[in-house]
């Protein structure tokens, strides 16, 4: 049954009508139409989008591999104004603004019971396996909401998404003051690592990337020229060790996803040090056997990570810990600023521009973003 929506007097009048939306009929197939407004269940509330970010993942959901479920309205990195609440919701959250966890999780498999819900096996997902966040409207469920402090900005807030992930992967491997840590892989994720670890003081920082603008928005963090390297004109084991004087570095973290540079990661990180896999795989992925002795000789310690860890609760000691509250108070306290990462900024009906812009690498780019308002 519909919910009962709760909401000021424009909310109810739209009840029943129209909104625009990017939607994805088929693989390739995404256009820019009408569609019914979304309603919200019960425990679900309705946001006007006011900004939304384009993750690398979607261009090969839109144009190689489709979607779980299509038609599908895509995006996951999204931020908003809650206009409606469904009969069950909280009415707290009418009004205001918010961020938007987009894993819905099952709450019922072992995972989701530790409340590892980044783990869940029976998730849902707001832009993958049901309507996202290019639309003007978006149904969310209440327990997926974060309330956004004053200070932070609609666009930040499309990036906590992107940011907690950074943090999960940070927080994966611990990481000290005096490490040499190297980042491997300058796409969003990697800048938003590089932006983390020089927030937490890391000064020993080795960036490998293939782009001109990659270097550039690494100057601007902060980072020295030197300790910036071009794989395109670089060897870049001989560079790494030659600013390692021949140790290596004791975190690697892998943000690209292919086999040359998991090889680089096991052939570079320091005995006893730790490998953080964090980009997606674009191929099938394979260990060499020299690969595979070095992980075992030099020890290293391998880890995994995926997603961000996010808990639905009014008791705020239960939340701090997870990488979305770290997140929001980085950006609440101005510790960082990831709209320094934003290479392009759309109005809804201009999307399908940058998402060609990513998908033929037409121009240089870092973090395209789409906006409600000029």
């Amino acid at each position: 049954m519909a919910a009962v929506l709760h909401g000021t007097a424009g909310t109810a009048a739209k009840k029943g009508g129209h909104m625009k939306a990017w939607v994805l009929q088929d693989i390739g197939t995404i256009t820019y139409r009408d569609v019914p407004d979304p309603v919200p269940g019960e425990a679900e509330v309705l946001v006007r989008v006011q900004a939304a970010g384009i993750c690398g993942s979607d261009i090969p959901r839109i144009y190689r591999d489709g979607a779980h479920k299509m038609p599908l309205v895509p995006g996951h990195e999204f931020a908003g104004e809650v206009v409606a609440v469904g009969k069950w919701a909280d009415p707290k959250w009418l009004h205001k603004r918010v961020g938007v966890y987009p894993l819905i999780p099952c709450h019922s498999c072992a995972a989701c019971r530790k409340g590892q819900h980044e783990m869940c096996r029976q998730y849902s997902y707001l832009g993958s396996r049901r309507d996202g966040g290019f639309a003007e409207y978006v149904a969310v469920p209440q327990n997926n909401l974060v309330e956004l402090p004053p200070s932070v900005t609609y666009e930040q807030a499309a990036m906590l998404e992107p940011l907690s992930v950074a943090v999960h992967a940070m927080r994966r491997v611990e990481i000290l003051q005096e490490d040499t840590v190297a980042v491997c892989g300058l796409g969003t994720i990697g800048m938003l690592l590089v932006m983390l670890l020089t927030e937490r003081g890391i000064r020993d920082l080795l960036l490998i990337g293939n782009k001109e603008y990659q270097k550039k928005k690494a100057l601007e963090i902060g980072i020295p020229e030197e300790n910036f390297c071009d794989s395109r004109q670089n060897d870049v084991p001989e560079w790494v060790r030659r600013h390692t004087t021949g140790k290596g570095a004791d975190v690697f973290l892998e943000c690209v996803g292919r086999n040359q540079t998991v090889s680089w990661a096991a052939d570079l990180a320091a005995a006893g040090g730790k490998v953080c896999l964090v980009g997606n795989p674009d191929t099938d992925m394979t260990l060499d056997k020299q690969t595979y002795w070095k992980i075992l000789r030099n020890q290293l310690l391998l880890a995994g990570t995926w997603n961000s860890s996010f808990f639905a609760s009014e008791n705020a000691k239960e939340r701090e810990s997870t990488d979305w509250e770290y997140a929001l108070r980085l950006l609440a306290q101005g510790r960082i600023k990831p709209q320094r990462l934003i290479s392009h900024r759309f109005r809804p009906e201009q999307l399908e521009e940058g998402l060609l812009i990513m998908r033929d690498k037409r121009e240089d780019y870092q973090k395209i973003m789409v906006c409600a308002e000029p």
